[in-house]
């Protein structure tokens, strides 16, 4: 299994971050030990430069859940770069080092991921540094705020090497030829061994004596791996078992007998094998608090144990002194008057004669008395009643004991029930929990994939639904609003070429993200226009106010459209999507999904409901799309209804069918007592006026 990244991954993680010059950072969360997320966004949409366990740096695939409370490093960071333009990404020389320059009106900074040794994360501005993960002293180097920031000591380059320099450093070593590639040569145990099974070479071979035409061999082996990995990578996952063993930003030879898996990045590939380790961690997972609790437990177990034996020791050693009634009895008679006449001394060599005697200790007045496997211990000052009522009273005080350690074992036993069962109820919690999915740059808009597979993206306020017309839609596309005062824009990309079916579903989706979901209207009409009837420009003495545009010409209606949508799972590019479409697509697009209809349920209770049965994360449910207005700028919530002239309107009540597996007909399937995801928000994007040269 792997554990870290090899210089040549971080070489290639680096060329990949390529991408993000330009772009501009957002947020920053940090948390655990070393988890570090930088958030950036670029003009394809927002991507997750993550450093992990503060040995893992990559473009992450997914979306890695983040806490809402900033910690002070994050919080920081936060201060000082976020807006901040990212520029070069550079490996330093051949070590597990990246440093990516960022650049603000205040000054440029540099930011630093150490690899080795531990990881670190470092803010640098001017040279020195202004902030850092973790602060350490080392040999030759100090990583604390304000120090100076001084790089570790460069080790040898194997890239930039002449061939003369590796023989010299390849043959200065004392270990065998593989060990000496992976160490003085600083190519690491991975491609050591790649290196030695192109060069067909015996890696047990001691370094200083392999010929100089094997070290020529093994010297341009090591150059095709580096030109492979900086011209022509092919990231790959090698499996075992159906287990991620390795990856590679190249196809390796020592992995013939694996399985290859070629993935797009190299990001992707250590993406999938933190996937992995997560899963494996959760079938591991301890909770500590148990862990303890289960060591007390046995302790627990052995005192109880301890004390019944110890009490059925005692009860057996009462029970045979009036076995051997009348030999004890005369046993302790005897000693009883020779301790009175003899010494000390006198009296326990006469008493260690007598055959069943163990031993005597005069100073105490005790004597142990051999009978069969036993040995009590026996006052002689006393009768053998007396002796055998002081035997059965300490057996009945340590069985007391061994009473009350077993009240408290049982103590222990329940709390541990109670624990383990909260803690299993969270394992499965997190083994259920849905993957978070690939963000794609229409996220940030309402969407869905019509039943001709192509993309209708909508406006969320007034500034989205600028930004669908004016950025996104095309000559091809098509614009589609629904006949009514407060809708969104939607466009259909590729819309010239889009069926009358499509178009129909455009403008069922433009309906249903108007305020007719939030009046509860059984049905309306939308209609579509091409995109060179669309404008901003309004006639004289007219005005037209954000989020809203002008329609010149003919409208190509759709009517009696009904207020009804689907929520379900899709798969959109390999990736698992929740998509909220008109009833149609949804049956041709989901194995699995709810009808949903305006009501007065809370959005935020469907949403869990639809989470909780589809195993889908709720955010991505709640945000699929959901019917009803759009907001308008900075407002996150619904209206007060208290406020004057804001009175919400009364809305239909309706229910939810429940999600089956050939849902064409409603009636096939029981229904929910559940209403729809209806958001009641004040409109984004008014319709100003229903004839033509008028404002939406």
């Amino acid at each position: 299994m792997k554990k870290e990244m090899s210089s040549f991954d971080v070489r290639s993680v680096v060329g990949e971050m390529a991408a993000l010059e330009g772009a501009h950072m957002d947020k920053i969360f940090q948390w655990g030990a070393g988890n570090v997320l930088f958030r950036i966004n670029t003009k394809d949409g927002k991507k997750d430069l993550f450093f992990k366990d503060k040995k893992w740096l990559f473009i992450s695939p997914d979306r890695p859940d983040t806490p809402t409370v900033p910690t002070s490093f994050a919080t920081f960071l936060r201060k000082y770069i976020t807006n901040a333009r990212i520029g070069k990404t550079r490996q330093i020389g051949f070590d597990r080092i990246a440093e990516t320059e960022l650049f603000k009106s205040d000054g440029e900074y540099r930011l630093v991921f150490e690899m080795f040794g531990g990881g670190n994360v470092l803010l640098l501005q001017d040279g020195k540094i202004a902030n850092c993960l973790t602060q350490r002293t080392f040999r030759d180097r100090v990583t604390r705020p304000g120090e100076e920031y001084a790089m570790p000591r460069e080790r040898f380059n194997p890239l930039e090497s002449a061939p003369e320099s590796f023989a010299e450093t390849f043959r200065s070593s004392d270990a065998d030829t593989v060990r000496t590639l992976a160490t003085v040569a600083n190519l690491g145990g991975q491609y050591a061994e790649e290196v030695v099974k192109r060069a067909g070479v015996d890696k047990k071979a001691k370094a200083s004596d392999v010929p100089d035409a094997d070290i020529a061999k093994m010297y341009a082996a090591m150059e095709d791996i580096a030109n492979s990995v900086k011209t022509s990578p092919s990231p790959t996952v090698f499996k075992e078992n159906g287990k991620i063993v390795d990856l590679a930003p190249i196809d390796l030879r020592i992995y013939d007998g694996c399985e290859k898996v070629p993935v797009s990045s190299i990001s992707e590939a250590i993406g999938m094998l933190m996937a992995q380790n997560s899963e494996e961690e959760t079938e591991e997972a301890t909770d500590p608090e148990i862990e303890r609790l289960k060591k007390r437990i046995a302790k627990q177990k052995e005192t109880v144990d301890a004390y019944r034996v110890e009490a059925e020791r005692l009860k057996a050693e009462a029970d045979s002194l009036y076995t051997e009634y009348q030999k004890v009895d005369e046993l302790l008679n005897v000693l009883s008057e020779q301790s009175a006449k003899l010494s000390w001394d006198r009296l326990t060599e006469g008493a260690l004669k007598i055959p069943w005697v163990a031993w005597i200790d005069p100073s105490k007045n005790t004597v142990a008395v051999k009978i069969g496997m036993l040995e009590p211990e026996l006052d002689y000052t006393k009768g053998i009643d007396g002796n055998a009522s002081a035997i059965y009273a300490k057996g009945k005080e340590q069985s007391a004991k061994a009473d009350s350690a077993q009240k408290a074992l049982e103590d222990s036993e329940a709390e541990l029930a109670k624990l383990q069962k909260g803690f299993d109820r969270r394992i499965r919690a997190q083994a259920e929990r849905a993957r978070p999915s690939k963000q794609f740059w229409f996220d940030s808009f309402k969407w869905f994939i019509t039943s001709g597979g192509r993309l209708a993206v909508a406006g969320r306020d007034t500034r989205s639904n600028d930004q669908v017309v004016k950025k996104h839609m095309k000559e091809e596309d098509v614009y589609a609003h629904a006949d009514i005062h407060g809708a969104p824009s939607v466009i259909v990309k590729d819309g010239l070429k889009a069926s009358e079916e499509e178009l129909k579903e455009a403008c069922w989706f433009a309906l249903a993200q108007s305020k007719a979901w939030t009046a509860g209207s059984p049905e309306g009409a939308a209609f579509w226009v091409y995109p060179d009837q669309v404008s901003k420009t309004p006639n004289a003495g007219e005005f037209v106010p954000r989020g809203a545009f002008i329609i010149r010409g003919k409208r190509n209606y759709e009517y009696h459209l009904p207020l009804e949508m689907g929520v379900g799972e899709i798969f959109y590019q390999g990736e698992r999507k929740v998509m909220c479409a008109p009833t149609p697509v949804m049956e041709k697009s989901s194995e699995k999904y709810f009808i949903i209809r305006p009501s007065k349920t809370k959005d935020h209770r469907m949403a869990g409901e639809i989470a909780k049965r589809s195993k889908s994360p709720r955010r991505r449910s709640r945000g699929s799309s959901r019917p009803g207005a759009s907001r308008s700028p900075g407002r996150s919530g619904p209206r007060n209804p208290l406020r004057k002239g804001t009175a919400e309107r009364p809305q239909t009540p309706v229910t939810a069918a429940a999600p089956s597996e050939n849902p064409g007909s409603e009636s096939s399937v029981p229904e929910l007592p559940v209403s729809a995801i209806g958001s009641r928000r004040p409109p984004a994007s008014p319709c100003r006026g229903r004839s033509p040269g008028q404002a939406l």
